[in-house]
């Protein structure tokens, strides 16, 4: 009854029709919402790493909506208008956020069996917790190498779920018998034009000829993928290669590195020995991952090629997820007998080379990510590790040139860069253990100049 009273008080007995019209039009055109002006944060007496082996002196950084507007050693004014944040630093380390080149988003925190067997739903869901957890680890970036990661990367995107930004590869492409194909030996031989499951949910394809691995290539491209991921050579988790084995042939590569460089992207290849490598490249690969067991006149090539080499610090330092005795386990540690190698490889020919983990079925091993970054002062200064992980890895993500997802500069701290920012309680120069700790010892982590964490002092005012 009420609601029919104040509909009485507003008919047209009381006010004329021209009158509500006029307000209408008043309305319509004086009370437009304007667009307020872009939120500014602003972090004072932060020591910034600039790649070097020294942080600067005391510095202010302003961030502007989701770009670094302004470093200096001067007081810094924000925008007029604009609602400021400011956070004292304190001394502290300002980093760009961390950048994974080898991931697989959906595949690295439940077991293999869980994986395979579980409603994709689950997975999915498992999946967006997980990404929320490396985030709050300080990875505002990372480029996906295998799986059906083109939803989580979505709901990233628009706010969904928190987790870093994604560079997705889709389905990985595997031979018949290949390090992607996950089929039991009771599903072989396969029936014609036949799909797996891990075919139907979009984690790896199966293409034995240059035509149907073209066709697979641009199924992932039409999806949104930024780069293509191939298996050249056998590998450790799979059931059937031998890890000496090469995959594909220089044609089948072929043909998935045209149809990427068709749409201005690249191929990388799963890859460990020398003959599965030169394939490779032979076929226009850009970049090759892992590469534990090269020897020294393919590391040269890969040299003078200016080929990418994504490695990944695998060592027997973590419990394995392979019994001992068995062939995967045997397999596994054939490669990290390689690990040692390959690195002196890489800086002896100064190889253009990216850091990654490419954990795999494992939570434990995944929240003990940050210790697959520390671990490499083993054969690099920790200046050098950081910078791998944030301005080398950020150079890696943009070989994707037009299908880059989300086009800016990343992993520096830079005027016009893209705001995505650490703060470190600490100096991770001088102990870059401080970064195994990312709960207690990463203050702030920010994403596209928005904040996920703060756990300092902070003003805010107009």
């Amino acid at each position: 009854m009420h609601l029919l009273v104040q509909q009485r008080q507003f008919t047209p007995t009381l006010f004329p029709t021209f009158a509500i019209a006029s307000t209408v039009l008043f309305l319509a055109v004086f009370a437009r919402p304007q667009s307020a002006p872009p939120s500014a944060i602003l972090f004072q007496n932060v020591r910034v790493f600039d790649g070097t082996d020294t942080l600067t002196v005391p510095m202010n950084v302003l961030v502007v909506g989701n770009q670094i507007a302004k470093i200096s050693l001067q007081p810094i004014v924000a925008p007029a208008g604009s609602a400021l944040t400011t956070i004292d630093g304190d001394g502290r380390t300002l980093l760009p956020g961390f950048i994974d080149v080898h991931v697989h988003r959906m595949f690295n925190s439940l077991p293999m069996i869980a994986v395979m067997t579980s409603d994709i739903g689950f997975v999915n869901l498992t999946s967006g917790q997980a990404a929320t957890d490396m985030l709050m680890r300080g990875y505002t970036s990372v480029r996906d190498l295998g799986g059906p990661s083109f939803g989580l990367k979505r709901a990233i995107d628009l706010g969904i779920v928190a987790g870093p930004r994604i560079w997705p590869s889709g389905a990985m492409i595997s031979q018949s018998g290949g390090h992607g194909d996950f089929r039991r030996p009771t599903d072989l031989p396969a029936a014609p034009d036949s799909f797996t499951y891990s075919e139907r949910i979009g984690a790896t394809e199966i293409a034995d000829d240059p035509a149907t691995v073209r066709r697979r290539v641009r199924e992932q491209l039409a999806l949104g993928a930024s780069q293509i991921k191939l298996m050249a050579g056998g590998g450790v988790a799979s059931s059937f290669d031998p890890i000496d084995v090469t995959q594909y042939s220089v044609e089948e590569l072929h043909a998935a590195v045209e149809a990427a460089e068709n749409w201005g992207t690249y191929v990388t290849v799963h890859a460990y020995t020398p003959r599965a490598v030169r394939q490779a490249i032979e076929a226009g690969v850009k970049c090759i991952d892992h590469g534990q067991l090269l020897d020294d006149a393919t590391a040269k090539l890969m040299a003078e090629k200016g080929i990418w080499w994504s490695l990944q610090p695998f060592t027997d330092d973590r419990p394995s997820a392979y019994p001992e005795g068995s062939s995967n386990r045997i397999k596994q540690m054939t490669m990290f007998a390689g690990t040692d190698t390959a690195y002196g490889l890489a800086k002896k020919y100064r190889i253009k080379t990216a850091w990654g983990t490419d954990i795999l079925f494992d939570s434990e091993n995944l929240a003990a990510q940050n210790h697959q970054l520390t671990k490499m002062v083993k054969w690099y200064t920790p200046a050098e590790v950081l910078k791998m992980a944030t301005a080398n890895n950020a150079e890696l993500l943009a070989l994707s040139g037009p299908r880059n997802p989300y086009p800016g500069k990343l992993g520096v701290v830079e005027e016009g860069s893209l705001a995505d920012l650490l703060l470190v309680n600490g100096d991770p120069i001088a102990d870059i253990k401080l970064l195994e700790d990312p709960v207690k010892n990463l203050l702030v982590i920010m994403k596209d100049g928005k904040l996920y964490k703060s756990i300092v002092a902070t003003d805010k005012s107009r």
